[in-house]
């Protein structure tokens, strides 16, 4: 769905009042019914009802009436709050074009009270796929709210606590700024996907830099689980920048042996393949996961810092993986 903004500048109080009682709902019912909304919102003489229908005139609600007449957010609707608090917390002020789209999040460009131009990016776990998941719901058994927004807050959750652990410790990564519901406001990042360059330089010492990162990341007691020719971002002097942490796992993961060589494999079939990286420039340079997941720093411990639980990791990425490949499916 098209973030448009427009609806968000003419938003009265209790339009916001109203979204906000069918996210608090939400806690406990996938649908929210229109009572319970009604009774959140405490709006005069019956308010809400004609707030939800304006909401759902701008697409920021989706109603249905199967079992009882309820609403619940879109991913507008959704959209529309944390940009809400990002503003009001003066961490941006101005929404620019859409620079960046994928099967699990949306980017935006994004101003700051200094001018300063950021990266927003907004997390949209189960677009690509609603049926995959449900499959995997035994992980979310407890929660009051197993929806594809609580998957993509948790997304954006454990982005932001690894983005700011991995800044914090020197590895080439965007600055974490703010993190509110499903979004995520970082630095933007000078240069390219590695997938739309198509010449290196020097593709050996590219190579050399990113057998680095996965090494470093392994011996801080992670892996990233997903760094391909779409994750890493190269500017012009070909220094890299990893993106996109919402997988990422700890070197204790019961799996995360194969997520190494598989990040490992991927990247060196990929620099063969189209910058002729041979044996001769260092493509065996690869290191061992028993030798490298030894360092006594675990950066997976920001995550827990973050209030972030094994439980949650575990729904995040059950749902990650469910949605791996399955076609578009979704609002």
């Amino acid at each position: 769905m098209k973030l448009d903004v427009n609806a968000l500048r003419y938003m009265e109080r209790d339009a916001w009042r109203t979204l906000i009682a069918v996210e608090m709902g939400m806690r406990n019912h996938e649908v929210v019914p229109v009572q319970l909304i009604d009774s959140i919102a405490a709006l005069k003489h019956g308010g809400s009802f004609k707030q939800l229908r304006e909401l759902l005139r701008n697409k920021l609600v989706h109603h249905e009436n199967k079992h009882y007449d309820g609403y619940r957010l879109t991913y507008l609707g959704y959209d529309y709050l944390a940009i809400k608090s990002l503003l009001a917390k003066g961490a941006i002020v101005a929404i620019g074009r859409q620079i960046g789209v994928g099967k699990e999040a949306d980017i935006f460009e994004v101003v700051n009270e200094e001018g300063e131009t950021l990266a927003l990016k907004m997390h949209r776990l189960g677009r690509t796929s609603f049926r995959a998941v449900k499959n995997k719901r035994d992980y979310l058994k407890g929660r009051s709210c197993s929806n594809w927004l609580y998957l993509s807050r948790l997304a954006a959750q454990k982005e932001y606590a690894f983005m700011h652990a991995l800044g914090e410790n020197g590895f080439p990564v965007p600055k974490a700024v703010e993190c509110n519901r499903h979004a995520v406001l970082m630095t933007m990042v000078n240069g390219l996907p590695l997938t739309q360059v198509g010449e290196l330089m020097n593709p050996a010492y590219c190579f050399k830099q990113v057998v680095s990162m996965i090494t470093r990341l392994a011996e801080h007691g992670l892996i990233h689980c997903d760094l391909n020719e779409f994750n890493l971002m190269v500017d012009e002097d070909e220094k890299f920048t990893m993106i996109d942490f919402p997988q990422m796992v700890s070197t204790s993961h019961v799996n995360a042996k194969m997520y190494f060589e598989r990040d490992a494999e991927c990247l060196r079939i990929y620099f063969a393949r189209k910058f002729n990286v041979d044996q001769t420039d260092g493509l065996d340079i690869i290191p061992k996961f028993e030798d490298v997941a030894i360092g006594t720093t675990t950066l997976d411990n920001a995550l827990e810092a973050s209030g972030f639980t094994k439980a949650d990791d575990k729904a995040l990425l059950a749902a990650l993986e469910a949605t791996q490949g399955e076609g578009a499916e979704g609002e």
